[in-house]
């Protein structure tokens, strides 16, 4: 069999190509459309390698176009791990993931089809969009702060009203000792920009949301609005993929690692592996759900146990069943239903909630 291993950087990658027991032969090739192809036709492999990054989806659609077999390497696997070797580059990386794939031990993934994928980058887009303002709102308060002056707690600041309050110390042609005004008109100017940009996304990822019918049935669960739901749905994609409910809490990076050595056998924080943007979100709606007490609240209480110590360990609990309801839901394409009152009511009695 012909493997080509393909070792994806910004401007140039590096390939392995090898025939069944073959010593590989190593080469180079700009990271661009036409020398991609070039090298797939001109070298006719059975397969083609690739690790997941920005240019892997254009690639594997470029490969399958020609009728190639693909395989993308999960990064995130322990195996891909690089800590403890001396020497890394992209000529290891390439030839490392030939070796795996000629031997059948790859940790693959599935690659999502192109709407999929910038569906995912457009919500990322979002997410990044969200925290530039909250940093653009903490430079403001800052500017304030040093002119030894407080705006209101928390969203007050940022309403209408505040605004205007604000604007009012702002100027773009100050006098060169009140120069923070100059800085406070910029800022100002970054936050109005920012603020179109998030409403014009966000309507933009509205009109998908409610174009599929996935996102929309998420939404019946309680507290699950359409940021989590869009989320849930393009993260997971094919839910059938999962086998079981440990697979998903391990995708999303919520489950606890494991120690085990002789009679040592402990659990420590969470890997923190996947998707970053459902976890948070995940989380976040943990605790709406919790102060609304939902069913979440009893979870919460049944984890937490009474313990303050035990709040992190039960929201993550929490954000964890309800990543797995929701995946329930899109495998059995079913609306939310409620969970049976009597045992609601009777773990809320056992918990005290």
């Amino acid at each position: 069999m012909k493997i080509l291993a393909l070792d994806l950087g910004k401007f140039k990658s590096v390939y392995c190509f090898g025939i069944d027991d073959q010593p590989p032969v190593y080469g180079k090739t700009a990271t661009e459309g036409q020398s991609i192809h070039d090298l797939l036709v001109k070298l006719e492999p059975d397969r083609l390698v690739i690790e997941i990054g920005p240019s892997a989806g254009w690639v594997h659609d470029l490969a399958v176009a020609l009728g190639l077999a693909v395989q993308t390497v999960n990064p995130n696997d322990e195996r891909w791990h690089w800590k403890r070797v001396k020497e890394k580059s992209d000529r290891k990386d390439a030839l490392k993931m030939y070796e795996l794939s000629r031997r059948g031990d790859l940790p693959l993934m599935p690659m999502p089809d192109a709407h999929t994928r910038q569906w995912r980058s457009l919500i990322r887009y979002r997410s990044n969009l969200v925290d530039r303002r909250t940093m653009v709102k903490n430079s403001i308060r800052a500017i304030f702060q040093m002119q030894g002056m407080l705006l209101p707690k928390m969203d007050n600041a940022w309403t209408i009203q505040g605004l205007k309050q604000i604007s009012r110390q702002a100027n773009d042609k100050p006098p060169v000792d009140q120069l923070w005004r100059l800085q406070l008109h910029s800022e100002l100017t970054c936050l109005q920009s920012l603020e179109q940009q998030i409403e014009q996304i966000t309507a933009q990822l509205d009109a998908l949301g409610k174009a599929d019918r996935r996102v929309q049935r998420l939404q019946t669960a309680p507290c699950v609005g359409p940021r989590l739901s869009e989320t849930v749905v393009a993260a997971i994609g094919d839910p059938r993929r999962f086998k079981n409910a440990r697979q998903v809490g391990c995708y999303a990076g919520l489950t606890p690692r494991r120690w085990q050595s002789g009679n040592s056998d402990r659990q420590g924080h969470i890997s923190r592996a996947g998707n970053r943007q459902l976890r948070k979100l995940l989380v976040e709606i943990g605790w709406i759900g919790v102060r609304n007490k939902t069913w979440m609240k009893n979870v919460y209480e049944n984890v937490r146990r009474g313990s303050d110590k035990r709040k992190k360990v039960a929201i993550v609990a929490v954000a964890r069943r309800l990543l797995v309801k929701l995946w329930a839901m899109l495998r059995d394409g079913t609306d939310w239903k409620d969970p049976d009152p009597q045992k609601a009511m009777t773990l809320a009695m056992a918990t005290g909630g």
